[in-house]
């Protein structure tokens, strides 16, 4: 199993903390699909319970997903969505569905719910891998990963906190822990959490494993537990005491499957699976349920917020993810050719990174260098925008992904102000913001509910938020029916730039050098380095190149400043409206007698193309 940093583990960093992550994956628009492998797949019985049949499956996507069976069918039922890595295995305990994943964490779910998670287990310092319950015994559940650790989990006592008990060391009894009963085996430096509440309760530690742990079983009364993994042997323990009852040798490589009798007298493990093609038992499946193409292969584009992706039936489409939409799907094409021909000549500062770990696209921002990005408003099409106004791709971004939860959020505010809990206050600056005053500061609402068009995001597939809670680990949300205003461990970084238009503001210029092309009889016009806001329209530095080149040309429509200081001069029209010269209507009509290379590269169109240095 391929092993990378999980989100969840933390354990032996010695890192400097930084701020709360903010991520948000985006879904496919048939969310009713897993969009990665399949992990696991855990079964409910419908008879004993009077209800129908259902599969419950584990993908790595981070979802579970619940199927109803009738009639030789399968129909989509429900998504369990609150893991943030792999799903690794499941497994039905009476009518709670328990999942593990490489998030280091179990979660409880109740089978016939809406997908909403009702516990989470924290305990492993790894990937948790594995499951095993105890049929007869609704309550006790088994769990095992990379970490080599082994607990037993009585799922009632999880939320009931009781005495503290002195953890015995495995060198000191020779059977491990102490034989007390299982509910008693507690201790405060657990994280169990449960609707956001933390609570003292932890599992019995079932010590010996020194390496992975990857397979689990326990017989039908919950008396007998196996394990196996990479140490080639398997091991018995009594699950009441976490006590160790015997190893049984024989095999040469990793266990990766085991399998008790109800009696408990025989053990099967397995090592390798192997089925022979040349006699099948069944011919034809009886019932398939289709998932999507995974992503396999992504590249930001230049302008920072366009990806190209390849999906595993080698469909490549192109995303905007700052509204988390595919805007153009090209299907089975070459990724390279295509990436080459939507090349853009601009640059933008890299304000997130990627991955597609999940099967699908999840954007990761940190503060302070997600907000480094700019771009101009008139180029998102934004309605009455001045020409030379500017905006923040990182705030609208988090504007679009928590406009939901902003709008709950004060109508909660204004529910405990009618109630007379205080005053929230209004700290909203207009300053820079891209909406008119009108619609910012109506009296109701602030500007965080509104959204620009370029920053809506999808109702009918939204896309989820990961960030860190406040009682330890990540947790994930769609941002539409999971988000209910009273969130409180949202990044603050996140909050008050939704909330109050208040973000860490870097340096808005930097610096280049601007010189005769190789071979051009033009005169170097410039001494040192010149100086312009990150963002600048390529004409605005061809025409500042015309105006030096005839210094005692006839002012007019094209003898404008633009924003650019070399040495100690400066030139006070950085973006001025009042010295933009000609509306960007006219641009095409503008022909600059000089041409502007930027990597040994010129553009045919130097009016239409954004020039970042």
């Amino acid at each position: 199993m391929h092993r990378v940093g999980s989100a969840g583990n933390t354990t032996g960093s010695t890192r400097p903390r930084k701020e709360k992550r903010f991520t948000y994956v985006l879904n496919d628009a048939d969310d009713k699909k897993h969009c990665a492998g399949i992990n696991c797949l855990s079964y409910l019985n419908g008879s004993a319970s009077g209800t129908s049949d259902y599969i419950f499956s584990g993908s790595r996507d981070g979802t579970l997903k619940r199927w109803e069976l009738n009639d030789g069918d399968a129909s989509f039922s429900a998504t369990f969505e609150s893991h943030v890595d792999w799903v690794n295995d499941s497994i039905v305990v009476g009518q709670k569905l328990v999942s593990c994943s490489s998030d280091t964490t179990l979660k409880v779910w109740n089978c016939f719910s809406d997908g909403a998670c009702t516990r989470t287990l924290r305990q492993h310092s790894d990937y948790v891998i594995c499951l095993a319950a105890a049929e007869k015994n609704s309550n006790i559940v088994a769990s095992g990963g990379l970490g080599g650790e082994v607990f037993i989990w009585d799922l009632d006592a999880a939320l009931t906190p009781v005495a503290k008990s002195v953890d015995a060391k495995e060198d000191e009894l020779p059977n491990g822990n102490s034989g007390s009963a299982l509910t008693t085996l507690c201790n405060v430096s657990s994280n169990i959490t449960s609707n956001g509440q933390s609570h003292a309760y932890s599992p019995i530690t079932a010590k010996g494993h020194k390496d992975s742990v990857y397979a689990l079983a326990m017989n039908d009364t919950g008396t007998l537990l196996v394990s196996g993994g990479t140490e080639k042997v398997v091991r018995v323990w009594d699950p009441r005491t976490g006590s160790k009852n015997m190893k049984l040798r024989g095999h040469t490589d990793n266990i990766r499957a085991l399998l008790l009798d109800s009696s408990g007298r025989f053990v099967l493990s397995i090592r390798i699976i192997r089925f022979d093609d040349k006699v099948p038992v069944y011919k034809e499946p009886s019932v398939v349920i289709p998932g999507v193409p995974a992503i396999i292969q992504h590249e930001i584009m230049n302008n920072r917020r366009h990806v190209l992706t390849k999906d595993t039936s080698g469909s490549v489409k192109l995303w905007e993810i700052t509204r988390g939409a595919v805007i153009e799907d090209f299907g089975k094409v070459s990724f390279e050719d295509k990436k080459k021909e939507l090349f853009e000549m601009v640059s933008i500062p890299a304000w997130f990174t990627m991955d597609a770990r999940l099967g699908c696209l999840s954007v990761h921002l940190d503060t302070p260098q997600c907000f480094a990005a700019e771009i101009y408003a008139m180029d998102l099409n934004v309605a009455g925008a001045q020409e030379d106004l500017k905006i923040n791709l990182a705030q609208e971004t988090l504007r679009g992904l928590l406009v939901h939860w902003s709008k709950r959020k004060q109508k909660s505010n204004s529910h405990s102000l009618s109630n007379g809990d205080g005053s929230t206050g209004k700290d909203v600056s207009l300053k820079e913001s891209p909406h008119p005053k009108s619609d910012v500061d109506d009296g109701s609402e602030n500007h965080a509910t509104h959204v620009l068009p370029s920053f809506e995001f999808s109702t009918v597939s939204p896309p989820s938020i990961i960030t860190e809670g406040s009682s330890g680990g990540p947790w994930r949300k769609r941002i539409t029916d999971d988000l209910d205003g009273t969130e409180a461990d949202l990044p603050w970084w996140c909050v008050d730039c939704v909330m109050h238009n208040r973000y860490p503001k870097e340096n808005t210029k930097c610096g280049f050098y601007l010189h005769p092309a190789e071979g051009s009889p033009a005169p170097n016009i410039t001494q040192g380095k010149l100086s312009a806001p990150r963002i600048l329209r390529i004409h605005k530095v061809a025409n500042y190149v015309v105006e030096k080149l005839n210094p005692d040309r006839d002012g007019g429509s094209e003898n404008f400043s633009m924003g650019l200081t070399s040495g100690q001069s400066q030139f006070s029209a950085l973006d001025s409206s009042s010295r933009l010269g000609p509306p960007r209507q006219s641009w095409p009509k503008l022909k600059p007698s000089v041409e502007i290379l930027c990597n040994n590269q010129a553009s045919s169109s130097l009016n239409e193309i954004v020039f970042y240095v």
